[in-house]
């Protein structure tokens, strides 16, 4: 240790996907089942950020519901969009 501090690098990875409207709920719902997400990116085809979904260990059943109505009503409005996952190690 260089000057009594301790530097810890936090190693995450990403993923992205390209789906159609009608298929994001799915997908999305896809991805919490897999548990170790941290984080979910909705952009649309032009690349702006629409949602942001944190994700913890704890969120499960009736939590992820207002979620899951949110994206639904983007899944309504966008034809294609990409999402970027962050996820743990």
């Amino acid at each position: 240790m260089a000057g009594g501090r301790r530097i810890v690098i936090k190693s995450k990875k990403e993923d992205t996907f390209k789906v159609k409207g009608e298929e994001l709920i799915k997908k999305i719902k896809e991805l919490i089942r897999e548990g170790n997400v941290r984080k979910i990116s909705i952009k649309n085809k032009e690349g702006k950020t629409i949602m942001v979904l944190p994700l913890t260990l704890g969120v499960v059943g009736a939590a992820i519901a207002p979620v899951l109505a949110a994206v639904g009503a983007i899944a309504a409005l966008v034809t294609e969009c990409t999402i970027t996952v962050e996820r743990g190690k």
